[in-house]
Formats: structure tokens, C-alpha cells, sequence
């Protein structure tokens, strides 16, 4: 039998990148899943206090060179992989100078949000998904961890939903305490809109704070894995009312739960392929 292809897409991973938990879930997850037998991908921006020399990052040429057009503007899209040696993975990082050469991740020195989150966010999400294409390698489940990753979904039922990489692929979506208070650009659903899309699609995203983000890739999404013990009240009721297939919290398991929810969620898709 094929081994089952799990795609994860996250905006932190250690070592390169520790912020929140996230990080540490991202890390210990895909090197669990791999050793049950999973064929793992992992994608992550390179922000610019991730350590090239250190991390051991070099670029590949035959995935680099798109342009992702976001507000009718091209940007350039470089990828960068490394290696996790111990683990035997590797880890594929989207870069590009505008968007994430800073010293800080998502706030500036003064610890205001960076008025072009949105638009990094939307770069992110878009060229994940042509990366993947590009890989040559189509995944079964496609797991987006934390807010960054909230378009991928939406992306993924409509722009791509036919494409040949993607339209057998189940998406996942972790929800996550830590988030932002701020309200990103109000013109966020807008410039999110790409082709096969319309305003219609990215209503949910409007309102552009962290609960409209985990809402709308909620929406889009085939499940959703609480990562956290607390959630958002207006996110959990969505999630609640949505019916779709939860992995609640539970700060003791070793893995063995997402295991189980990945082979559920792949055996739905079989069966309504």
C-alpha cells in the first residue's frame, strides 16, 4: 500500500523558528507521523532572524523563480530547504525579500503589527500551494498550523480544488491560543481574492482579526484539531455548529491521537472519492 502523504504548513517550526508552542508541536508531530510510516513535507517562511549559516538553509533553483501576484503586484518567490538530520526531514522555506528579510517576525521594534501582515500572510498561503505543485507531489491531508496558514484552506476548495496536486487532498486546520489583538488590513479580504474566486469566497475573512482568520480556514477546512485547552467562544461555537470531525485538546498524548484522526480523515476521502 502507498504510504500516506502528509503535508504540513506552518508559520514557526524549532529549531529554526520558536514563538509559541507551535513550534514545538511542529517539530515533534511530522517526525512522529514519519516514524508510523507517513511520507512528511514541511513548509515554513524564511523570516529573517532564522539563522541561514546556522540552520544550514541553501536555496533550490529548480523550485525557486514564481512570482506570486498579490494586488496586481508580482513578488518574487525564492525556496530555501534545510534538513533535520536527527529526524531525517526536510524542511522547505519560502522566502522573499520584501515580506520577511526583517529582524522581527510579525511586530516591529516598537511592537506594532506590521501593517503588511495581510499581504505577507496572502503571499505565504499562495506560494505554499505552488511550491507543493511545483514538488511534483500530491498530499493526501494537508495540515496548516496557526493563523498564517488560515487562506491555504480557501485556496484550496476553489482556485485549486481540480487541480490535479490537490483535488484528493483533505485539509486540517489547528486552532491556536496565541494569535494577534489587532486588525489587520481592512483591505485583506479583497487582496486575498485570486483566480477562480470572487469577493463572495473571502467574506468570512472581511472582518480580518485573529477570529475571522481561524473562522474562514474553519470553513474550508475537512477538520479541526484544537491545539490549545482554551479556544476562542466564538470560534468553538463556529466549530461546534459545523459538525465537522474535532480533535479535541489533550495535553498528554503522544501523538497517537493525530495519527488515528489523519487515517480517519484520508479513509473519508477514499471513500467519497
Amino acid at each position: 500500500m502507498a504510504k500516506t502523504k502528509l503535508l504540513f504548513i506552518t508559520h514557526e517550526m524549532s529549531p529554526f523558528l520558536e514563538l509559541t508552542k507551535i513550534a514545538e508541536i511542529t517539530r515533534q508531530l511530522p517526525q512522529a507521523m514519519q516514524d508510523k510510516g507517513f511520507e512528511i513535507r514541511i513548509l515554513m517562511p524564511r523570516f529573517g532572524n532564522i539563522n541561514e549559516r546556522r540552520n544550514r538553509l541553501h536555496e533550490v533553483i529548480r523550485l525557486s523563480g514564481m512570482n506570486i501576484i498579490i494586488d496586481d503586484n508580482d513578488n518574487p518567490l525564492i525556496i530555501k530547504v534545510a534538513s533535520i538530520p536527527a529526524a531525517r526531514m526536510q524542511v522547505y522555506f519560502l522566502d522573499n525579500e520584501e515580506y520577511f528579510q526583517r529582524k522581527q517576525v510579525f511586530r516591529d521594534a516598537s511592537d506594532k503589527f506590521f501593517e503588511d501582515n495581510d499581504e505577507r500572510t496572502i503571499f505565504f498561503c499562495k506560494g505554499a500551494i505552488e511550491t507543493v505543485k511545483k514538488l511534483g507531489w500530491s498530499p493526501d491531508v494537508v495540515h496548516c498550523h496557526g493563523w498564517m496558514t488560515a487562506l491555504v484552506p480557501a485556496y484550496l476548495k476553489t482556485t485549486y480544488k481540480d487541480d490535479p496536486a490537490f483535488k484528493s487532498a483533505r485539509v486540517i486546520y489547528s486552532v491556536y491560543e496565541d494569535g494577534f489583538s489587532e486588525t489587520m488590513n481592512t483591505d485583506f479580504a479583497r487582496k486575498a481574492v485570486m483566480g477562480g474566486m470572487t469577493a463572495e469566497h473571502t467574506e468570512i475573512y472581511k472582518n480580518a482579526d485573529i477570529d475571522a482568520l481561524n473562522i474562514g480556514a474553519i470553513s474550508y477546512s475537512d477538520a479541526v484539531v484544537y491545539a490549545d485547552a482554551t479556544i476562542s467562544p466564538k470560534v468553538a461555537e463556529y466549530v461546534q455548529a459545523s459538525e465537522k470531525p474535532l480533535l479535541e485538546y489533550d495535553a498528554t498524548a503522544d501523538f497517537e491521537n493525530y495519527y488515528s484522526f489523519y487515517e480517519e480523515i484520508a479513509n473519508e476521502d477514499l471513500v467519497s472519492a
